[in-house]
């Protein structure tokens, strides 16, 4: 499950929510703050493991084999001029 953190939401409810989808059988919960440009990756019975831009994005449960450059996710900002 995915869960994306907007301005009003909080960190603590959406890690609750994530670790009861966990209890339920989910196998990864994926926690993205754009505020911060951070990505949580969560699993049942494991430490969460936080992503940052320059850290490469992995889930190999779900994607063997695929990753991506956190800095990538992120929309681009354009200057205004």
């Amino acid at each position: 499950m995915v869960e994306v953190k907007s301005p009003p939401d909080s960190l603590t409810a959406l890690r609750s929510k994530i670790d009861e989808f966990l209890k339920l059988g989910t196998r990864v919960g994926i926690l993205i703050n754009l505020e911060k440009s951070w990505i949580e990756v969560r699993r049942s019975s494991q430490q969460p493991v936080t992503f940052h831009n320059g850290d490469l994005l992995t889930i190999p449960e779900l994607l063997p084999g695929w990753e991506i450059e956190v800095s990538s996710i992120w929309a681009p900002e354009f200057n205004e001029e």
